[in-house]
Formats: C-alpha cells, sequence, structure tokens
C-alpha cells in the first residue's frame, strides 16, 4: 500500500495549505465581492473538510467569486445545515452535505429544526466516499468472520468508535445482521475516533480512507474489510463486508446543498461550477488521493437520490433497531 501513503500525504499538504481554524479564505480570484460560504457541517480535519477544501478553490475560480470555508460542527452535522437551511436563498450560503447529516439523520432522530427536504435543495453530488472496516491490532482477528466469531464468544468486550450518523447505523446494522454484542461510543470526529482506536480505547471503528489509513500502515490498525457492496478500487485485495454480512453496503456520498427557495439558475449556476471544477485533473487527483470516487450528479438527478435514500435509511433505522434520539 506504499502508493496510498504517497497520495494521502498529498492530501495532507493540500489540506493543510487551506486550513485556517474554523474559517478561512479559500480563495479569491477578481470577480464579485460578496463571498460565498461554504458550510462544512464537520470539524476541520475531518472527510468533509477536506472535501471541500480540496473543491473550494476550483469552484471559486470558476464562480469568479471568493468562497470561504465555515466549519459549524455538532449534533451530527444538524447545526452546520440548520445555519444553511435558515439563510437566504441567494446562492451565498451552500452546505457541503452528506449521506449522514441529509439522509441518515431524517431517520435518526424523532424531529430535525429544519425540514430536511423543503429546507435544503439539493444541488450537485460530487461523488462516493467508501469507508473501511479497522479493528486494534490486539483484537484476535485478521478477518471479518474472526471478529464475528471473537464478539461471538466475547459479547460485550469489545467496543466501537462512532463520529456520526452514517457509521452508527452502519455499525448497528452489523451487529444486528451478524448476531454480536459490541458496545457503542459516540465520538464528535473520525479523526478523534481513529486516535482513540490507535490508542486502544476502542477496538473496531469504521472510517474513511483518509483517516484510516496511515494508522493502518503505521501498524496501529488493522484494516477487515471495506463497507460497499463490492470490492473497492483502491483496495482491490480488501473483501467487502458483504462477503460475511450478505447484503451489507454502507458507502457515504458528499454534495452540495442550498437553502430552500433558491432560485433555479443559482442552483444550476453552482451545479455547473461544481462540475467543471471536478473536471480539472489536479482536483481529480487530490480527491483520488483521499480515496474519493467521483461521480458527479446535478441538480435534477442528485434530487431524486436525497429523496429516495431518506426512506431507504429510515427503513435500515427501523431494522436494525435503533432508538430515534
Amino acid at each position: 500500500m506504499p502508493f496510498l501513503t504517497r497520495y494521502l500525504q498529498r492530501a495532507a499538504g493540500v489540506a493543510a495549505i487551506f486550513a485556517c481554524g474554523i474559517a478561512g479564505v479559500v480563495a479569491q480570484p477578481t470577480g464579485t465581492s460578496q463571498p460565498i460560504r461554504m458550510v462544512v457541517p464537520f470539524s476541520p480535519g475531518s472527510y468533509t473538510d477536506n472535501v471541500a477544501r480540496i473543491v473550494a478553490p476550483a469552484m471559486a475560480e470558476r464562480l469568479g467569486a471568493t468562497i470561504i470555508i465555515e466549519n459549524r460542527p455538532g449534533a451530527n452535522g444538524i447545526i452546520g445545515a440548520d445555519h444553511v437551511a435558515k439563510a437566504a436563498p441567494d446562492g451565498r450560503t451552500i452546505l457541503v452535505g452528506g449521506a449522514s447529516v441529509n439522509v441518515i439523520n431524517p431517520g435518526l432522530y424523532k424531529s430535525l429544526p429544519y425540514d430536511p427536504i423543503k429546507d435544503l435543495v439539493p444541488v450537485a453530488r460530487i461523488g462516493l466516499l467508501p469507508f473501511l472496516l479497522v479493528v486494534h491490532p490486539d483484537v484476535p482477528a485478521r478477518t471479518l468472520a474472526e471478529l464475528i466469531d471473537y464478539a461471538k464468544q466475547n459479547p460485550g468486550r469489545l467496543a466501537y468508535a462512532t463520529p456520526n450518523a452514517a457509521t452508527l447505523v452502519g455499525m448497528e446494522t452489523f451487529k444486528r445482521t451478524a448476531g454480536i454484542d459490541i458496545l457503542s461510543v459516540p465520538y464528535k470526529s473520525s479523526p478523534q475516533a481513529m486516535t482513540d482506536l490507535a490508542g486502544d480505547h476502542v477496538q473496531v471503528l469504521i472510517a474513511d480512507v483518509a483517516t484510516a489509513m496511515p494508522q493502518i500502515e503505521g501498524g496501529k490498525a488493522r484494516l477487515l474489510a471495506v463497507t460497499m457492496k463490492t470490492r473497492s478500487p483502491l483496495l482491490p485485495d480488501v473483501p467487502p463486508m458483504s462477503d460475511e454480512v450478505e447484503g451489507f453496503d454502507l458507502t457515504a456520498w458528499t454534495g452540495l446543498l442550498a437553502p430552500g427557495g433558491t432560485p433555479p439558475e443559482t442552483v444550476r449556476r453552482l451545479a455547473d461550477a461544481l462540475k467543471a471544477a471536478v473536471a480539472d485533473p489536479a482536483v481529480a487527483q487530490s480527491l483520488a488521493s483521499i480515496g474519493f470516487d467521483i461521480q458527479p450528479l446535478g441538480p435534477d438527478e442528485f434530487g431524486p437520490v436525497v429523496r429516495a435514500e431518506i426512506e431507504t435509511y429510515r427503513q435500515q433505522i427501523r431494522d436494525a433497531g435503533i432508538e430515534q434520539q
């Protein structure tokens, strides 16, 4: 996996260039004086934040506008999403959303401070995010089947970290289907959860490629499986969880959403800028370096996907026996 190390080091450099704390100016070409605020509902350094900081400069150039990254983490992304949902529908405030925030939260929470369909308009999907299932090296399991056997023999002995709604639903679905008992420990961010897994404070984690791979290659975490239904082109030798857990599929997406009522022409302008940005070879390479699978969708295709996935995850949450919060 040395090539992944090089890719991830390059991605870390990209993120470091643009990381400016809670808010930072990403790009400021000549053009309109009013900035666009790109709200990330997770902490700096999170996967969503990394994607935003790679895409934003190229979008800013094409829009002729300044784009400012604003990190508004908290409550599984609800704080940031609510901020955008209540913003003026003028195209100056957009959400870097994802499956966890926009299609899982509506089924996970009894009520949200905004309507997830009416108050957030899908602009464009950027692409898909594969996850990895990893364990601490002291866990005596080198395959998913061995992890299931160990967990069955030691109910309640293992703990898994859950930094977002997607990993919570994924792990609880895995537990129910496999018939195992693993304790859930909530975390505010994936990097924090990964650090604690490396320190053996938790033993199991579903994490994104960029967060997990440095610890895997450093020998502080062991990779057992990818969470998508089929093998990942990035890690073709790693089996999918569906080999042991029939039908298991956890593949998240990242995309842009705007406040409800944003004019269609404004939505289209933002979507076109994003499409052009991810077509840039340098942007595409940077996204690939963090394991991101670029599969853009415009607003006409993205909207139905969001609405359908909300219902899919509502059912999955019920089936997994997850109590609404």
